[in-house]
């Protein structure tokens, strides 16, 4: 078994391709991704996914599962590439490249796909700006035992570099899904537990709250917080105490601080 065609230069094609998945614009039109690392590949992997482009630096150790991504990627149809240093780090940004990088394919969950049975607790987020903290998210998420992440709005990308470095690993196996403020509105009337939103006005302390299963736990924007609009869509609205000089919790601290409460409180 080879290990598929040595590329060299900067000026490739294929590594202009993966490169300008930095770019969303490029993600949203080629429907694909940037993962690094071969723990993330390992994820991937486990999670029945596999690369559709495998790129390995000629550097790179041998290693299990390393021969496991090589051979999983051809078994699905994909390519594996070695490169040299100057291309992943070309690629990567990064003067320290990992030396095993994956392109895959995005995947969305339809507002319709969702089982809110599955899972005890589900987080939806209002116009997140920031990549790490979505990222951040999803990893806690996956963490605590959630089912999933719904975007509303116009959030930051998830599939961005910086997003997936973020989750570590946990992209491949966290339900995401996205829709208007409109669109999550009519789906919320269908939901079958608690839906609880996160305020700074609220009157209500987080472990106050009486939570059905399954909850709906909505976070508002890091600058503005949950919308009017989305607040009044929910059956009660919590706040996280600020016992310090600080007035608020970084977005993806708060969402963390949330997810676990109300998972610990619904298995009670």
């Amino acid at each position: 078994m080879t290990d598929g065609r040595l590329i060299t230069s900067l000026t490739n094609e294929t590594v202009k391709a993966v490169r300008a998945l930095h770019m969303r614009k490029e993600r949203e039109a080629t429907g694909l991704f940037l993962a690094e690392g071969l723990k993330f590949i390992g994820e991937a992997l486990d999670q029945g996914r596999t690369p559709k482009t495998l790129l390995v630096g000629m550097e790179a150790r041998p290693h299990p599962l390393l021969d496991r991504a090589k051979a999983e990627t051809w078994q699905a149809g994909g390519e594996v590439v070695t490169v040299t240093h100057p291309i992943l780090e070309k690629i990567s940004r990064r003067e320290n490249p990992q030396t095993v990088l994956g392109v895959f394919e995005q995947a969305f969950t339809p507002l319709a796909g969702i089982r809110p049975e599955a899972a005890p607790c589900w987080i939806a987020l209002e116009q997140v700006r920031d990549p790490g903290n979505l990222g951040t998210i999803i990893r806690t998420v996956d963490s605590a035992g959630c089912g999933g992440v719904i975007l509303i709005g116009d959030c930051v990308d998830p599939f961005s570099v910086e997003a997936v470095r973020a989750t570590m690993g946990s992209v491949f196996a966290v339900a995401i899904a996205r829709a208007t403020t409109a669109d999550f509105l009519a789906w919320r009337e269908t939901w079958p537990g608690s839906v609880v939103g996160t305020r700074l006005d609220a009157t209500s302390g987080y472990r106050e709250a009486a939570y059905a299963p399954p909850t709906l736990i909505l976070m508002g924007n890091e600058q503005a917080g949950l919308t009017d609009a989305l607040a009044a869509a929910c059956d009660v609205n919590v706040k996280i105490p600020m016992r310090g000089r600080a007035d608020s919790l970084n977005l993806a601290v708060a969402t963390g601080v949330m997810a676990y409460a109300v998972t610990d409180a619904l298995a009670r």
